[in-house]
């Protein structure tokens, strides 16, 4: 029995929104923009995450040391560093070696060292983390005890670098999330209207199948059927052309600018099935709150 109504409430639903189907296909529409919107945030968050992560798989602390350090205590300081708690690897970089390298970088600029009298460099120690505790607040951590060593003069690790590029994503995830909550709230609206029109163009036939004993839920069974179909088509509309812009930027950026640098990857299928169930929602909530203030 429970069957047989599902069955009459979904074909009563596409009946009702292939009679009104100019209002149902703007709502999906403006559904699906929305829904392109959210998912191109979540797009853009899923790429710069991937690149966040690898930048921080690539953050190295460089410890340097005083100049009166004798060399007879590096062997001692090396393992001091290599028992602290997220090191993985610890290479001694002398100042000559470190010289070489700098003047490899700046061959074009080598009248800068002609005058050069001797090595301002220091000796330094090049500390490499394992993956967990590659993350902000474990790389600080890491430093703060390097840095406590007395033979060590500072550390350098990209802080204000990391810091800024850091706050900016926080920033911008931030307002991305604003930004979606906005458009789930403006998706809501418009179901929660196309569902109200159409329910005041009917109101003298429910009107009719309450004189005759039909209950409140099963004149808005088919409502809630029709929004969260609107849902579904806006959602997966959405999710579909958002695939087909990634797909015309990929064939083009991947070859430049991405190639040997980032690969760009689409949401996972878990995030939009997750966008899509979102979708399902705002149209359900939209029905609900139509039907709940229209049937007082």
């Amino acid at each position: 029995m429970k069957t047989e109504l599902l069955i009459f409430f979904t074909r009563r639903a596409f009946q009702d929104m292939n009679s009104n189907r100019f209002l149902h296909i703007v709502t999906i529409i403006t559904i699906s923009l929305s829904i392109l919107i959210v998912s191109a945030f979540g797009l853009f968050f899923t790429n710069i995450n991937d690149i966040m992560v690898s930048w921080k798989k690539g953050v190295k602390i460089m410890a340097y040391l005083h100049k009166d350090v004798e060399k007879i205590q590096l062997p001692e300081l090396k393992q001091k560093i290599l028992s602290l708690y997220g090191v993985s690897e610890v290479r001694f970089i002398p100042k000559e070696e470190a010289l070489e390298e700098l003047k490899r970088q700046m061959k074009r600029q080598m009248a800068l060292f002609e005058n050069l009298k001797e090595n301002p460099l220091p000796d330094v120690f090049e500390i490499q983390m394992i993956p967990s505790t590659q993350n902000w607040g474990k790389i600080e951590i890491l430093a703060a005890q390097v840095e406590m060593f007395p033979q060590v003069a500072g550390v350098e690790y990209g802080q204000r670098w990391l810091g800024r590029v850091t706050g900016i994503f926080n920033l911008f995830k931030f307002a991305g999330t604003a930004m979606c909550l906005v458009f789930f709230m403006a998706s809501v609206f418009i179901v929660a209207n196309t569902i109200r029109l159409l329910f005041f163009s009917r109101r003298e036939e429910f009107e009719i199948m309450r004189l005759v004993g039909a209950t409140d839920g099963f004149i808005k069974a088919p409502f809630y059927i029709e929004g969260i179909l609107q849902g579904i088509l806006g959602g997966v509309t959405g999710i579909l052309i958002l695939f087909v812009i990634y797909v015309i930027i990929t064939s083009n950026v991947d070859q430049g600018i991405s190639s040997g640098f980032f690969e760009m990857r689409f949401l996972p299928i878990s995030i939009s099935i997750g966008i899509v169930f979102c979708s399902m929602f705002a149209g359900w909530l939209g029905c609900y709150l139509s039907l709940k203030q229209f049937l007082k």
